[in-house]
């Protein structure tokens, strides 16, 4: 590559380190084969994110959004097209190699949580760093939980957890093995409006404070207007990719009707675009 500004170990100055793509894809395409009928889901996606974004991707159902999302998890690979993540080029990996790219260099946050129902809040955090083999495990799981708020909450099991609780566990576990991106999932969709609340201030405080790389997937209007940028997907192309004017500060604002919400982010990021990019 040669528009990676970047030490090839990541490190550098924090000028450097700041300027460059943590995620670089390029022309991605997705096609399932259905029988004799192919299904082009992603049609040539380019876009890149720079290390400490706040990022959400929305769109409607069928748009190739979890598509896209399975793709920057290492979830699953492309058709065609190149994807450098922090640098190194996962686009043609086999399935150890993923695995290896899952554990250490994306922390992963889901709407259901994914705790182990036998398994306290300390040693959740601690099993990614166990499969690392990392050294330290219960001082960085430690820090980790009390990052999250929950330096209280280190030997309860999830049942003894209230759900927002729960959500704090998992971005703890997400975060333990400084991976070079949270990917979260509708990481509010379970939670009540205050939890919600709770955890989107814990998301951008992390992303302030620390310069965590973010990238939320989600439909909701109302948490997009939390993040720094919106990219919205429709029938598997990037159709607007806007910087949000005056992100929400999360508390701060009173949610809106659906009716509200729609009409702010669409105004605020969908519809400033140039006339080709709606064709």
């Amino acid at each position: 590559m040669t528009d990676k500004a970047h030490p090839a170990n990541g490190k550098g100055s924090a000028a450097m380190h700041d300027q460059y793509a943590v995620i670089n894809i390029r022309d991605i395409t997705k096609t399932y084969q259905m029988g004799e009928v192919k299904l082009n889901v992603l049609k040539g996606i380019s876009l890149e994110i720079k290390h400490g974004e706040f990022v959400s991707i929305m769109g409607p159902s069928g748009s190739g959004k979890s598509t896209l999302m399975n793709i920057l998890g290492a979830l699953d690979q492309p058709t065609s097209g190149e994807y450098y993540l922090d640098g190194e080029d996962v686009s043609r990996l086999n399935e150890r190699e993923l695995a290896r790219v899952r554990n250490r260099k994306i922390g992963f946050v889901f709407q259901s949580f994914n705790l182990l129902k036998r398994t306290t809040a300390m040693r959740q955090v601690e099993l990614p760093l166990i499969y690392n083999g990392a050294a330290d495990r219960r001082a960085r799981a430690t820090a980790a939980l009390t990052a999250v708020g929950l330096e209280a909450r280190l030997d309860h099991l999830p049942s003894e957890l209230s759900g927002g609780q729960q959500q704090r566990v998992a971005i703890a576990r997400a975060l333990v093995g400084e991976p070079a991106i949270i990917l979260a999932d509708e990481p509010t969709g379970n939670l009540d409006s205050r939890s919600g609340t709770e955890v989107m201030q814990i998301f951008q405080r992390l992303n302030r404070e620390q310069n965590i790389t973010t990238i939320f997937v989600t439909h909701d209007p109302w948490i997009a207007r939390h993040t720094n940028r919106v990219i919205m997907i429709r029938d598997g192309n990037v159709v607007a990719d806007r910087q949000v004017a005056e992100p929400l500060v999360a508390g701060e604002a009173e949610r809106p009707s659906e009716a509200e919400e729609l009409e702010g982010i669409f105004k605020e990021a969908y519809y400033g675009g140039k006339a080709e990019e709606y064709n």
